[in-house]
This record gives structure tokens, sequence and C-alpha cells, in this order.
């Protein structure tokens, strides 16, 4: 027998509450508990329950697809960068989100993967449905980014799904993108567009008709004041893949990253550059960062960064200044700040660099982030250097991270940093101890540092005293 019950239902973390509540108790959310109607069906025998196991079991023994035939199906964008944070491509009925600040570029990036798509699947349609500009506007962009957009690239502005869908050729259709997820609606649900369950309810009906008519499709979505996902977190689950596109300040330089991916890896990074034509990969993004870099400058170091497959070189400022107050100011950009806290105190306890009455600044050149351990070293010298006024090797890297003792120990992937830093012309690196490297880098002057005092005593021995400033 079938009964209704009236359930509340937080659309954060889909706890259900028997009454309606102002806060969720498991998310601490406010205002998100909605009214559901559940279905619920008397209680089934043990007999019950095994005969009708009995009756299924034969239609669900189906063959599983061969892992071989799955691989070549992927549908590359031939955008590196892109391809490389997707993992090769988009999978057909795959579902992928992509969200970011506003203005940072979201809907430029995906009108040139539609553009890459379209050109590589010239017998299917490709369809941007847009609920947010209009057809001129559109126009007007795509045709900034080339001069010859595809005859099968497609524009649908429409924001009701019912009419989406009417509109359609699901028959010819390979790729759709939904820009944006927010300025969507269905008749089915009561509220306004963007609301939390509009955005699920979006979100849900896209999927199914993803995985329905194998078509693979992207979303557009908006993040909050935070720059979390605007939305419940179950448009999270629902879609294979999340990426989010981020840049720091005013940096021309684009960030793409992927917080879930079913059919890839979670740790690559893609770099952009956001120029009057739109998104331009930024293939060796070491020159590009370490482009602006003065020669001989103090408080100035040079650290090898891995994300995923890629290594890359970014360089790590410092400056010092007596304080003018009473209490020190230390300020970071790009690098964690209570990290720099720990590394001043071992600085302060392991070394003779006092810097109890410095104003101590850290940054990431070229609007980077890092929370790698293995940036310690590279801070640390930035730091002593700023200090002592002692100019560092323009052609050296620190690797490292430092403990609490002072100790300096191993970092991960080290050949793969020496060999992006010995690709661009450097020939020294500063590594802790007990780091095997191989006969291929003999031609590198290889440094040895094994605690922070050792690497204080070794930064005035190679390092250049530059005159007062």
């Amino acid at each position: 027998m079938i009964k209704q019950k009236n359930l509340y239902v937080c659309m954060v973390c889909a706890k259900k509450y028997q009454k309606w509540h102002g806060q969720c108790e498991a998310c601490q959310s406010w205002n998100t508990l909605e009214e559901k109607i559940e279905m619920q069906t008397s209680a089934v025998t043990p007999i019950k329950l095994m005969h009708r196991l009995k009756n299924i079991t034969s239609e669900l023994s189906l063959p599983l697809v061969p892992h071989e035939s799955s691989k070549s199906v992927k549908i590359p964008t031939n955008i590196t960068e892109f391809d490389r944070v997707l993992g090769g491509g988009f999978f057909p009925s795959s579902l992928t989100l992509l969200t970011g600040d506003p203005g940072v570029g979201k809907s430029t990036l995906c009108l040139h993967v539609l553009i890459a798509v379209a050109k590589q699947m010239q017998h299917k349609k490709i369809i941007l449905v847009s609920g947010e500009e209009s057809l001129s506007q559109i126009s007007d962009r795509i045709y900034r980014m080339t001069k010859f957009p595809p005859l099968n690239l497609l524009i649908l502005c429409e924001g009701i799904w019912e009419n989406i869908l009417l509109q359609i050729p699901t028959k010819q259709v390979g790729f759709i993108l939904f820009d944006s997820v927010q300025t969507i609606a269905t008749l089915e649900v009561s509220s306004g567009s963007g609301s939390l369950a509009q955005s699920v309810a979006i979100v849900e009906r896209i999927m199914m008709f993803s995985k329905t008519e194998n078509i693979p499709c992207l979303i557009i979505g908006h993040v909050t004041k935070t720059g979390e996902m605007a939305g419940p977190q179950t448009m999270a689950h629902l879609v294979d893949t999340v990426l989010h596109l981020e840049s720091e300040g005013y940096s021309e330089y684009r960030m793409l990253r992927s917080k879930k991916n079913r059919f890839g890896s979670v740790l690559e990074m893609g770099i952009f550059e956001m120029t009057e034509k739109g998104m331009t990969e930024v293939i060796n993004p070491s020159e590009h960062f370490l482009s602006g870099r003065l020669s001989g400058a103090i408080g100035s170091a040079i650290f090898a960064s891995v994300e995923g497959t890629r290594s890359y070189l970014m360089e790590i400022q410092a400056l010092t200044k007596y304080t003018s107050f009473g209490y020190p100011k230390r300020s970071t950009s790009g690098f964690d700040a209570n990290r720099l806290a720990i590394l001043l105190a071992v600085i302060g306890r392991f070394t003779g660099v006092k810097l109890e009455n410095e104003d101590v600044f850290v940054n990431v050149a070229g609007g980077l982030k890092t929370t790698e351990p293995a940036t310690d070293m590279a801070v640390v010298a930035a730091i002593i250097s700023s200090k002592k006024k002692i100019s560092l090797s323009a052609k050296a890297i620190f690797l490292g991270e430092i403990g609490l003792s002072g100790e300096i120990r191993h970092v991960p992937y080290l050949e793969k940093r020496l060999l992006e830093a010995r690709k661009l012309g450097f020939t020294t690196a500063y590594i802790p101890q007990n780091s095997s490297v191989s006969s291929q880098f003999n031609n590198m002057n290889i440094i040895i540092v094994k605690t922070v005092f050792d690497l204080d005593v070794v930064i005035e021995k190679y390092g250049k005293i530059m005159p007062p400033q």
C-alpha cells in the first residue's frame, strides 16, 4: 500500500526533517529547507522479497562494455590546457559543470571549447543554449574570436527547459553548452529561475537528457561571494566533472582546476591568458611567470611547483622592512599566512636573522597561489636575502620542506622539478639531504642543504651582497 508523507529536505545537504527549521542542523545553512512529498510503500516480507529477486535476476545479467572500446570515444577539443584538466576530452553522455567568479571568463572559455568541438564534429550540430545573453551579443563575441565560425555551431536563446527540448534535434546534436544553469527554469517547479529547487531540477533534467540521448553537455554555473558554487551541493553530485576557473586579483592569467572528475585526475591545472581575442593557452607557463624578473634583485627566489603531470617555475618575492609601529606586520599574497608565521619562528630560532621588529611581506609573482610544503626553502631564502641585502643567483632554484626543528625535508617529484629548471637554463639547485638525483643532472650544480642554519650559511657564501639602496 502506498502512503504519502510530508517531509522537509535541506537543499544543501539533503538532510530530512519532520518539521520546518530555520537552520539546518547538519550543514548550518539558513532557510534551505523545502517541503517534499515522499511516497512510502508497505513493508515487504522476506518471502515476497526473495520471490521478486528471483524474477529480476535474469533481467539484470547484462554484459559489461569492453574497456578497450571506451578509450577512443572521448571528444578532444585540441585545446591542450583544457583537455589536460578534463582528462583528454569529453566522454559521451558526460555532464560537466564549469564555475568561476563573475567576469573571470567562463563564457569566453566555453565559446572557445564550442568552436573547437564544432571543428572536430563537423557532421554534428553543436548548440549553445543561452538564457542570459542575446543572439547579437553572442555573435559579436564569436566573431572577435574567429573570422570564420563553424557552420554547424548553432545558438538558441531560451530560458524555459520545456521549450529548449522542443527545439533541439537530438538525433543530429553532438554537443550542448548551457549558459547558465541559474538562468534556465522548468515549468514543473513553481519557484523562479536561480532558486535552489530550480537549479537542482534543471541539472537533474540535463543529466537525464545527456545520459538518455548520449550527448555530452557542458553547464556554466555561478559562484557565491565566498567563491563556492552557487546552489546546493546536490548539483556537484549529479554531474560527472566539476571545473573551476579562477584568477588572482587583476592578473591576466586564468587557472582552470578540476574539483571532481570521474574520467581523469583532479590534480591537473590548465593556465590561460585573457586577451582581446579571448582566452589564449599558456603552453610554457615558466617563461611567462619569470619574464619580468629583475636581474640581481634581492628577496627573490625561484621555486619549481608541480601540478598533476606538469611542472613550472614561479618566483617567490620577500620584503623585510623595519616596522614603524609597535607590532610588526606580516602579509602574504598567494602564500599561506599561517605557514609564514611558522617559517619566521624557525628562522628566528635556528639562524642569526632577527625579524622581531621587521615587517615581512611575501608574494608569489604572477598572481599565482601555492600550498606546497616544498615552497618553504624558497620562501626562507627570499626572506634572508631581503634582510641581509644579498642577491641570490639568477640561475638557482630552491626545493625543500622545512620542519619545526629547522631540518629541511625531502620533496616529491624532485627530478621532474629539476628537469623543468634545467630546460630553462638553471644551473644550480638547492635540495634537501637524502635526495637521490640521477646522473642526468651531473651538469647541474647540486647543493645539499640539511638545515635552515646551513641555508643561511650557503646564501652568504654563494650570494652577492648588494650596495645599500
